[in-house]
């Protein structure tokens, strides 16, 4: 247990805020209008504000230090004002020294405006994408971006669109096992040092570091690069945590499950995710029993879970209470003439 300690005792790194500048990063096509020193402002909330009260001049409970979007209300609302007017509501938002603006459906401020935005220090941003996408967009993005991420040991690889993580001793064999899940056709994720971050609704993201990227170290062959050595198909930049095999050499005085009925998840951040303890014998192939692991996980998803099947199934037999014949044991009645 002292490898799957790792996952509430990793140090949790979670950023207090970002810059303004980053939102040029995400793919909702953003053109700065202010000048670029309004760039270097803090944001510090996931979530974005319509300032609509605000303009129409109602300033209790306005959250300032949240993104301010400025849509077709908003724009015709100013526009439907006299330009003193207009100016001097425009003025009392930038007075409240928000990180930033979003003006979407490709309206635009006056030169003025902008100048005002500029003294106050007030990034202003300009995109024609409509204003119900760009709230998407970018709260996708902040959760992201502010979200928790721990760094963890191990080998992650998607097998059949599961995403299963290997933890285990250092030199117990993980990144053999996934170069062998890669050459039968699997996605290599990262190995040695995986980072997981804490997306919304319990979902775990996993990918690796800029540094390590697809490379993977070999004991007693070295380093290699499996994008290049297996192509793109083999590799994956990101990918749901769903399943954690904790590798283990085999200890007669374990107990290790029979049925999979018994198996306990492990708290990842808010997220209970899957935990199979995975014993390493002479002759046990792990690499198809990791196939194995993540078709069991696909079935269980789509509502067939095979431990309770046979349970059930023996339960139905045990409560019947009858002696039965021989061949009432087979799974055939008789045998059909086919050899």
């Amino acid at each position: 247990m002292a490898v799957i300690s790792q996952f509430s005792t990793a140090e949790v790194i979670k950023p207090d805020s970002l810059k303004v500048k980053l939102l040029l990063k995400c793919p909702a096509h953003l053109q700065l209008m202010t000048d670029e020193r309004t760039l270097e402002n803090n944001l510090k909330d996931k979530h974005l504000h319509r300032p609509q009260l605000l303009l129409a001049g109602f300033t209790d409970l306005f959250t300032h230090d949240r993104i301010q979007l400025i849509g077709n209300t908003e724009m015709h609302y100013l526009e439907s004002l006299p330009k003193e007017k207009r100016y001097e509501s425009l003025q009392k938002l930038f007075e409240f020294k928000v990180p930033c603006i979003i003006i979407t459906e490709g309206h635009a401020l006056t030169s003025e405006e902008l100048a005002e935005a500029n003294k106050q220090n007030v990034a202003i941003f300009s995109t024609d994408l409509p204003t119900v996408e760009i709230f998407s967009i970018m709260e996708q993005f902040l959760s992201d971006q502010l979200a928790e991420q721990i760094s963890v040991h191990g080998s992650f690889v998607d097998i059949f669109g599961v995403g299963i993580l290997f933890v285990g001793k250092s030199g117990i064999g993980k990144s053999e096992i996934s170069l062998d899940l890669v050459e039968r056709g699997h996605r290599l994720v990262a190995d040695d040092i995986v980072v997981l971050t804490n997306k919304t609704h319990g979902i775990i993201m996993g990918t690796g570091t800029d540094i390590v990227g697809h490379f993977m170290e070999i004991r007693g062959l070295g380093i290699i690069d499996v994008s290049r050595m297996f192509g793109l198909k083999a590799v994956r930049f990101q990918k749901r945590l769903e399943i954690i095999v904790e590798l283990e050499i085999w200890d007669k005085e374990s107990n290790y499950t029979r049925t999979g009925l018994d198996n306990q998840p492990i708290k990842v951040f808010n997220a209970n995710i899957h935990h199979v303890t995975l014993p390493i014998i002479p002759g046990k192939n792990i690499t198809v029993i990791s196939e194995v692991i993540a078709l069991n996980y696909l079935l269980n998803t789509y509502g067939y879970n095979a431990a309770e099947a046979f349970q059930t199934k023996l339960q139905d037999k045990i409560a019947q209470n009858k002696n039965y014949a021989q061949s009432d044991i087979r799974m055939v009645n008789y045998f059909l003439d086919d050899e």
